[in-house]
């Protein structure tokens, strides 16, 4: 499935020390948050809460779902302000529909994105948000 053209950098953030980190190198400025594949263990609502705590309102962001659509389904429910959902054709479909009518982000993948549990990530932040030459 292609990805929106105008999707701003994506970043994984894997916490609240991430998610502040990303939101104050990005000032202002575009950026998706996406969750780690391995937070649906914690749960959407563990993902929104998050969020509200980083401050700046509810950025752009993304709860992964992989393959499960009553992830994908309580994502949407708890507030998150996307999903990326991996799962069938026709469950994707009918997800992709809901979160359109909810204003939501829907991703058939996740997009190519800066991992803040990647060594060296935090130093490779600031270069998301430099405008090109």
């Amino acid at each position: 499935m292609a990805l929106p053209p105008d999707l701003p950098p994506a970043v994984i953030v894997r916490g609240l020390g991430d998610a502040r980190a990303v939101l104050a190198a990005a000032s202002g400025k575009p950026v998706l948050l996406l969750s780690p594949p391995e937070a649906r263990r914690l749960g959407p609502a563990w993902w929104v809460a998050m969020l509200a705590e980083a401050g700046a309102g509810m950025p752009a962001n993304a709860f992964d779902c992989g393959g499960e659509a009553g992830t994908a389904q309580a994502a949407l429910a708890a507030g998150a302000g996307g999903i990326v959902f991996t799962g069938n054709a026709a469950l994707a479909a009918r997800l992709a529909s809901i979160a359109a009518r909810q204003g939501a982000l829907f991703l058939g993948r996740a997009p190519p994105a800066l991992d803040m549990g990647a060594y060296g990530a935090i130093r490779r932040l600031p270069g998301l948000f430099l405008a090109p030459e």
